[in-house]
């Protein structure tokens, strides 16, 4: 290592990596004035409502004009996996259709027979035979739109407190659901009545169900998760998340379809305008700046606290305990605390935080500057008010919350001797059923637990507080839940049978230590919780009038906050920078070897036998690529489209830096990442030899280049159940 030989050159060498970490940790903290700061146009997003569809936007913005035909295929193309909770569109006229892995895999194993494992082994259906029916699975295409608000609005003004408006919202909408259900064009459809913009707007929605659909091809689980948990929302990627199904009409035959997605295997170019059509869950881009500092300050850190606690207590037990439960309970938190985690990066972002700051001003210049709407402008102060009163009971609600097998059981039984005080004997009999329900808890990990729930409890309430006292005796977290998990009888399940029959004060007297401390917890706790809920039932009100409010203002120039309805958005394909380096448009089966070789063949990179000998032909071929375009939780399965409605890719994740995406839309380094079509139909030839797919979704017969392998794997460790984006 060569050294400085001027001080000066050294000082100001220091000072400008300093600067770096600075600006790094905080998106260019030097760099900027954040009261020069101005909000995006997109900053709410772009999940265009197709009651509402962009024409013009679109054709100002990528100079080009859709039809009414356009987007009618394109809305008909795309379809709701309800059960599922995410995606789907048709791929060919004979009712195929593509989705997620991720989506499919749960509902799939239900036709899974007797010495198959499609974790392991995957699934193809190569005859029309062979295609299986999955029971009780449907999917709905979206048929009609009806704007309705004006009926609506109209029996709203009679309402005389918010809590009648919402018993009359709910009421007229299913009135006009019946009311539609008889009109001949809407007789066979599912009837659905929407709000949005929080009740300035209000459709009906009528979807053509299918019921019949039948499971074609599912990969292995190692190819539709390649990487796992720590490959888990980032980019570069190589995962074949794909699956397919197929719709079959009354009599049994494939359904004909008018309007679906043919495949472009070669259709994904750098800046290039791609849409995604797909049924986005939910967003929160009208957060007011109170709402985001609670969640940065108290809502976040809290709910990652626990996540980590438990998931640290849970990995160490695997150790010896090996249970694929515990795994997939795992890889739950995990998941959960890199979603979160990426949330509250994105809170802390200067920058970010500065344009969400920027929006809010903006928005209230316009109100106070409307006279309609002047008096409105204290809403903002009204739910920073209640977000102030949430901070004061949140070290009761987070500090006391019950952890660990035995505080649960003693909050229980004292609920139970309550219910019988107050003669409930339906609710009584479905607590002691709960009561008894839990199988004994290992030592070791309820111990882990309770010690857990005491050090946050400490950290929330402090040394001083009569709960921590009565729960530490002046004894260290895990030397106090030791002994009271070893004194307390609330782990003996003849304990337990024989206290829930006794009468309440007979319960309240117990003398059980974890039930002497639930008695100090349970006030306040209860307290705290009936508070928070009082308080989030009014903020939500108030949230209620400001999405109007938005509407007022802005009208569909924005389109309103997701809401698992279909939407359409807008993006190009596009690259960014990350970690010093540039992200590629595109990844190849190459990029998925090298994953493979380079963590030695251990998952969650290894690989089924099938993959071990890949013909030289696949490995230059386009597997998974990035977008702008502005997804979320349920857009899992959306197809993304061209100009001409034929499918390029398949949505699948986003990257880390999409996270914020819950309350700010962006397109620095937010990314969708999609599964390119070209990688699915060269997976198709080259390796699971289904030339019957390939030719459907192509028009092009293959000619198969390989032999595949049996369908067997080589025995990779177990792997947890995925979580949906």
């Amino acid at each position: 290592m060569w050294r400085y030989k001027k001080t000066a050159v050294f000082v100001q060498l220091l000072s400008w990596s300093l600067f770096l970490i600075l600006a790094d940790s905080g998106r260019a903290q030097l760099s900027f004035n954040p009261d020069t700061v101005k909000a995006g146009r997109f900053d709410n997003g772009k999940m265009w409502t197709f009651d509402n569809p962009p024409t013009e936007f679109f054709a100002k913005e990528y100079g080009f004009r859709p039809d009414e035909a356009w987007f009618a295929r394109a809305r008909r193309a795309a379809l709701r996996f309800t059960e599922a909770g995410g995606t789907g569109s048709f791929v060919s006229p004979n009712g195929l259709i593509m989705t997620n892995h991720h989506v499919a895999r749960e509902v799939a194993a239900q036709v899974e027979k007797k010495g198959e494992n499609f974790n392991e082994n995957g699934f193809y259906a190569a005859s029309r035979a062979e295609e299986r029916r999955v029971p009780g699975l449907f999917v709905d295409q979206l048929e009609k739109i009806a704007d309705v608000t004006e009926r609506v609005q109209a029996e709203l003004a009679k309402a005389k407190s918010d809590d009648e408006r919402v018993r009359l919202r709910e009421q007229v909408l299913r009135q006009l659901e019946e009311e539609y259900s008889q009109k001949p064009e809407w007789r066979e459809l599912v009837i659905q009545g929407l709000t949005f913009y929080s009740g300035a707007k209000y459709s009906l929605y009528g979807f053509k169900r299918y019921s019949d659909i039948r499971l074609v091809f599912l990969p292995e689980l190692q190819l539709g998760y390649f990487g796992g948990d720590p490959d888990n929302f980032t980019y570069p990627r190589y995962a074949l998340d794909v699956a397919f199904f197929r719709a079959y009409d009354e009599n049994g035959n494939p359904c004909k379809i008018p309007d679906y997605y043919k495949f472009n295997t070669d259709g994904v170019r750098e800046n290039e305008p791609v849409f995604v059509v797909g049924n986005p869950g939910s967003t929160e881009r009208l957060s007011t700046i109170a709402q985001l500092e609670y969640n940065r300050d108290v809502l976040l850190p809290a709910q990652l606290r626990f996540l980590r606690a438990r998931s640290a207590i849970l990995k160490a037990y695997n150790q010896t305990a090996k249970s694929d439960s515990i795994l997939n309970v795992i890889f739950n938190y995990e998941n959960s605390i890199k979603a979160f985690s990426g949330q509250l990066r994105g809170l802390h972002d200067a920058y970010l935080f500065a344009r969400k700051k920027a929006f809010e001003k903006e928005w209230r210049a316009k109100v106070a500057a409307n006279p309609a709407l002047k008096n409105e402008e204290k809403i903002w102060d009204d739910i920073r008010n209640i977000y102030s009163d949430l901070r004061k009971v949140a070290p009761d609600r987070f500090g006391l919350n019950p952890q660990g097998e035995g505080l649960q059981t003693a909050f229980l039984l004292l609920r139970l001797a309550r219910l019988k005080e107050a003669g409930d004997t339906e609710r009584v009999a479905q607590v002691q059923t709960l009561i008894l329900s839990a199988e004994p808890p290992e030592k070791s990990l309820e111990t882990a637990l309770l010690a857990a729930h005491f050090e946050i409890a400490r950290d929330y309430l402090g040394d001083a507080d009569e709960y921590v006292k009565a729960a530490l005796q002046n004894k260290s977290a895990t030397e106090a839940a030791k002994q009271l998990v070893a004194a307390s009888k609330l782990y003996d399940q003849e304990f337990l049978r024989n206290l829930i029959t006794k009468t309440p004060a007979e319960i309240n007297a117990t003398q059980d230590p974890l039930m002497q401390l639930m008695k100090i917890a349970l006030p306040r706790f209860l307290d705290a919780n009936r508070k928070n809920f009082e308080l989030s039932a009014k903020a939500d009100g108030l949230k209620a009038r400001l999405a109007k409010l938005f509407f007022d203002v802005y009208g569909t120039d924005t389109p309103p906050d997701a809401t698992f309805s279909l939407r359409i958005n807008d993006g190009v394909v596009k690259g960014y920078e990350y970690n010093g380096t540039e992200a590629p448009v595109k990844t190849t089966f190459f990029g998925l070897y090298d994953r493979y070789y380079s963590h030695d063949k251990k998952y969650p990179w290894s690989l089924p036998k099938r993959w071990l000998s890949p013909p030289m032909e696949l490995l230059a071929m386009p597997l998974n690529f990035v977008t702008t375009n502005d997804i979320i939780g349920g857009n899992s399965g959306s197809a993304v489209i061209n100009k001409n409605l034929e499918a390029v890719g398949l949505i699948f994740d986003g990257n880390i830096e999409s996270l914020p995406g819950s309350f700010i839309y962006t397109t620095e380094s937010n990314r969708a990442v999609a599964v390119h079509v070209g990688g699915i139909v060269a997976a198709l030839k080259y390796i699971y030899d289904a030339s019957a797919l390939v030719e459907e979704l192509t028009g092009e017969k293959p000619k198969m280049q390989v032999q595949p392998a049996k369908p067997q794997s080589a025995k990779p460790e177990k792997k947890p159940a995925l979580k949906k984006r």
